[in-house]
């Protein structure tokens, strides 16, 4: 099974790592993929929109302005759920990450990562290695 997992695409990975009870998400921590989820889906605004262009290029927007386009806990999770549907585009070809309304980003909202860097909820390590395989790695990025 460990062969299987390093040698596979994220996507089954993903569904194998499902299949038998674990996750994406590092549980050598104490934390579990539902945790985390809920506790990112508690920081809502703004959002992550996918675009794929005919010719392989996928332009990936991070849309929340009012906040200079910071990674709220929502994004977060949409992010995950893009690039797991990145990895399964054989078509893709390369991709652009942007920020809406001329402003790339200005990192994670600081209100999220001080409710989720604290000691007992210590997030930062939950996820150390959870996106292993080089899928879109091995592709071109332009950020804008």
């Amino acid at each position: 099974m460990a062969s299987l997992l390093k040698t596979s695409p994220n996507a089954v990975k993903k569904r194998l790592l499902h299949q038998i009870g674990l996750s994406l998400y590092n549980t050598s921590h104490g934390f579990h993929e539902e945790e985390v989820k809920k506790k990112l889906e508690q920081f809502p605004g703004g959002s992550i929109d996918l675009q794929k262009e005919n010719n392989g290029i996928g332009i990936l927007t991070l849309n929340n302005p009012s906040k200079m386009n910071a990674f709220s806990g929502v994004m977060m999770l949409q992010l995950l759920e893009k690039v797991i549907e990145l990895e399964n585009w054989t078509e893709g070809k390369g991709l652009i990450i942007r920020g809406a309304k001329n402003t790339f980003s200005s990192g994670s909202d600081l209100n999220a990562v001080k409710a989720l860097g604290t000691p007992e909820t210590s997030f930062n390590k939950c996820c150390t290695g959870s996106r292993s395989g080089i899928g879109w790695r091995s592709r071109s990025y332009y950020s804008m």
